[in-house]
């Protein structure tokens, strides 16, 4: 049974979160384990379980700090070291929340506490349109603390739209040491007095370090960013105290942008004051409305009635004799939690139980008559909203969507998958794969509460325009398999360019390599060697030897894994076919990823421009900023000579 009690507090300018424990972290559990007590102090509460501490503060419905064996885990002092907050907004949630007791420990024999802060919308000019109810949650004997936002917006508020939603912990500089973000970036880091004693580069989060571990570098807090749905634990550990903090998923249906989608994860805090002495604490983000490299939106119209929620996530916390043995044991805890979605005993309005709750279940298998022997790896299936319009007219996919739930598996090598926790519905079915070109969908997939719905065996025809003449890098949706690649996060590859490719990229279909002749990024070409911001247009050639002219329909297939120029040109041998336009500034290249929104452009024209002999496709983008310019994914020429070309 759930106890409530209630108390009107002040209104925050920082926005609340929520909390909550689930089961007894391994690596820290006292015997016999401690009650669970809350205990109400002049900020707001304590929530303790003999291994953690955690001050609330009722105003702001933020986190002032925790405790684990008694060290100090996050900032020190009395400010909100752990805060949700929409960045590019001066929006906050609305005033007088009511704070009410969910879980007393007093009546469940001290297994949990756990406790709401509701804001309410106002009609305030300043204030989220939208009601934000706030849950913070521990259990007995555990090392976690989980966050969870319950989102309402009902029909008679305005229009609610915002940039950013994320949930941000600075953490005790005194302490933490080492940062881990994955496999590649697991690492010492850099101290504040090595960040406030940088030179800046080319932007306020750029800085050239003269001094520390990282001495001759440029750090960048994008270095750091990381696909969401494959980076279940990142976080901070501390070499000396031996004790690590991690954000830790153990479901990704409230996050945004789906599978593919990076976001900022973890840095030390690039605070740019002008000061030697400003504070640079290590950093924690959980950006669940993402909206880097190629955005997200989440639009909600007035009349609309909308709700999501989002969490419970966790902030987990446990000790190791180094930082490899403390992130793997999140990674396990990580996936420990996921074996238990949906929590039962985080069950409220918008977080169903399982029982109402349904799935699906199939198999997807390649049917490509033209090549047989392809094969699909990393295949990844999903359940998401249709695509749908916003009222300028954008077209949002499931890339870009951050209002509704998306759920997404890997299906096993055989195709077969299981999407279990779905809520309700009507969904488009999609799939894509490493090896092939484009996305499998179907519309008007239903889910019922309590069913798995038994899709049976699914053919997947990829899109073909005729005989392939060519290709080139493998179609993953990044650009990670080119030149660089492999080290894709390092500040500046842009820069790099003029002097890998003096004379810009000439590949030589059937002679030349992708992984070593092929650039990550087309970018213009510096016109100095003073690292101007500027740079002249750059031509790439691709040359080809065929054994007889062509004749009907060729296409061009480009897919694109991160674009900032605005257009790209095409000629074959010499003649101009296309100029593609509009495409979108998805920040890839500046922001030092190998991706962002990706999308395929296929470019007709008449195939009797091929000729006997040797053929020249060229890639043209032009002059700009040296950022500014595509990452392709992959490539394909193929030809119909049964089709008519175009007009």
């Amino acid at each position: 049974m759930r106890s409530a009690s209630s108390l009107l507090l002040k209104a925050p300018l920082f926005f609340a979160f929520a909390l909550a424990i689930a089961t007894p972290a391994r690596a820290a559990v006292a015997s016999p384990a401690a009650p669970v007590t809350l205990s109400k102090t002049a900020d707001g509460f304590t929530l303790a379980n003999g291994i953690l501490t955690v001050q609330i503060d009722a105003q702001s419905a933020s986190i002032l700090s925790i405790a684990y064996k008694g060290i100090a885990m996050l900032g020190v002092g009395d400010r909100e070291n752990g805060y949700w907050s929409m960045p590019g907004t001066q929006l906050h949630f609305g005033p007088r929340p009511v704070v009410t007791v969910l879980d007393d420990p007093t009546a469940n024999n001290g297994r949990r506490a756990t406790i709401s802060c509701k804001f309410s919308y106002d009609g305030g000019v300043d204030t989220v349109p939208a009601n934000v109810d706030i849950h913070y949650s521990l259990a007995r004997g555990s090392s976690a603390v989980y966050l969870e936002a319950i989102w309402q917006h009902q029909p008679d508020f305005p229009a609610l739209s915002f940039p950013v939603g994320r949930f941000a912990a600075k953490l005790n500089d005194a302490v933490f040491d080492w940062m881990t973000v994955d496999a590649r970036r697991n690492m010492e880091m850099i101290t504040a007095y090595d960040w406030n004693h940088g030179t800046q580069m080319n932007m306020k989060e750029a800085r050239l370090m003269n001094s520390g571990i990282l001495k001759g570098q440029v750090e960048h807090k994008y270095d750091y960013s990381a696909v969401q749905f494959d980076t279940p634990a990142y976080g901070w550990s501390s070499t000396k105290n031996h004790v690590g903090i991690w954000m830790v998923t153990a479901n990704n249906d409230y996050m945004s942008g789906g599978p593919t989608k990076l976001e900022l994860t973890t840095h030390r805090d690039a605070t740019f004051t002008g000061s030697l002495t400003a504070p640079a604490p290590p950093t924690l983000l959980y950006v669940w409305k993402g909206p880097h490299y190629g955005g997200t939106d989440l639009v909600v119209a007035k009349g609309e009635q909308w709700s999501k929620t989002i969490g419970p996530f966790l902030l987990y916390c446990d000790s190791g004799e180094t930082p490899n043995a403390m992130w793997n044991e999140a990674l396990t805890e990580a996936a420990s939690q996921a074996k238990q979605w949906p929590f039962k005993w985080a069950t409220a309005p918008g977080y169903p139980a399982a029982a109402q709750l349904g799935g699906i279940a199939g198999q997807i298998v390649l049917h490509d008559p033209r090549y047989p022997r392809e094969k699909m790896t990393h295949l990844l299936v999903g359940l998401t909203h249709p695509d749908y319009s916003l009222p300028n007219g954008q077209i949002v996919d499931w890339q870009h969507d951050a209002k509704f739930y998306q759920y997404w598996v890997r299906a096993d090598a055989q195709g077969n998958f299981v999407i279990p926790n779905v809520r309700p519905g009507s969904y488009t079915l999609r799939a894509f794969a490493d090896g092939v070109l484009g996305e499998y969908d179907q519309a008007n997939v239903t889910i019922n509460a309590g069913k798995t719905l038994r899709s049976g065996t699914i053919a997947w025809a990829p899109v073909r325009f005729g005989r392939q003449l060519w290709e080139i890098g493998i179609p993953n949706r990044t650009s990670g398999e080119f030149l660089n690649g492999d080290h894709y996060w390092r500040w500046g590859i842009y820069n790099q360019y003029p002097t890998q490719f003096p004379h810009n990229v000439t590949y030589t279909i059937g002679k030349s390599n992708f992984h070593t002749d092929w650039n990550m990024m087309q970018v213009p070409h510096a016109t100095d060697n003073t690292g101007s911001s500027r740079g002249s247009a750059t031509t790439w050639s691709i040359l080809f030897d065929l054994p007889k002219a062509q004749h009907g329909l060729a296409t061009l297939r480009l897919a694109f894994a991160g674009t900032e120029a605005r257009s790209l040109a095409v000629a074959v041998n010499d003649k101009q076919v296309g100029l593609i336009a509009n495409l979108p500034n998805t920040s890839a290249i500046h922001r030092d990823s190998d991706r962002g929104f990706w999308e395929e452009k296929d470019l007709a024209f008449d195939a009797s421009l091929l000729q006997q002999g040797i053929n020249t496709v060229r890639l043209t983008v032009p002059a700009g900023p040296v950022m500014s310019g595509v990452q392709y994914d992959y490539l394909r020429l193929e030809v119909d000579p049964s089709a008519p070309p175009p007009k």
